[in-house]
């Protein structure tokens, strides 16, 4: 199971966005700024495309976690401007762990609620939502 924060922003600028090979749906310049401004704390993966946006991978105390992000925008629309953004995050569990019901994510998960917080800091980034 994964949570979603969900958020508007202008702050990132997705008109010279590297390209989804696999789906035009942007999402790599959050995961990048995400791995720029984590890096003294946490050891965030390269951007990846899928065919729902772009993923990385990360370490949360000795736990995987992926991390997504995806937004619509069209070629030619005016940026930046206010996009609604979609971040993921999901917790990596062993199939005995999946089997057993435990160590489900939560929304008060400890990786979840600090990308929470980065977002929550940033005075650019509006109408966050955790689902």
């Amino acid at each position: 199971m994964h949570h979603i924060i969900s958020f508007k922003t202008a702050k990132f600028n997705v008109s010279n966005e590297k390209k989804n090979p696999t789906n035009p749906i942007y999402g790599y310049t959050l995961l990048d700024w995400l791995r720029e401004r984590t890096k003294d704390n946490i050891e965030i993966t390269a951007p990846d495309a899928e065919d729902w946006g772009w993923y990385s991978f990360l370490k949360w105390n000795s736990r995987g976690y992926m991390i997504g992000a995806s937004v619509h925008y069209e070629k030619g629309d005016d940026s930046p401007h206010i996009l609604e953004w979609v971040f993921q995050v999901e917790k990596q569990r062993s199939l005995v762990e999946k089997i057993l019901g435990k160590e489900k994510m939560t929304k008060n998960d400890p990786c979840l609620l600090f990308f929470r917080s980065i977002f929550e800091s940033d005075p650019e980034i509006k109408e966050i939502e955790v689902d």
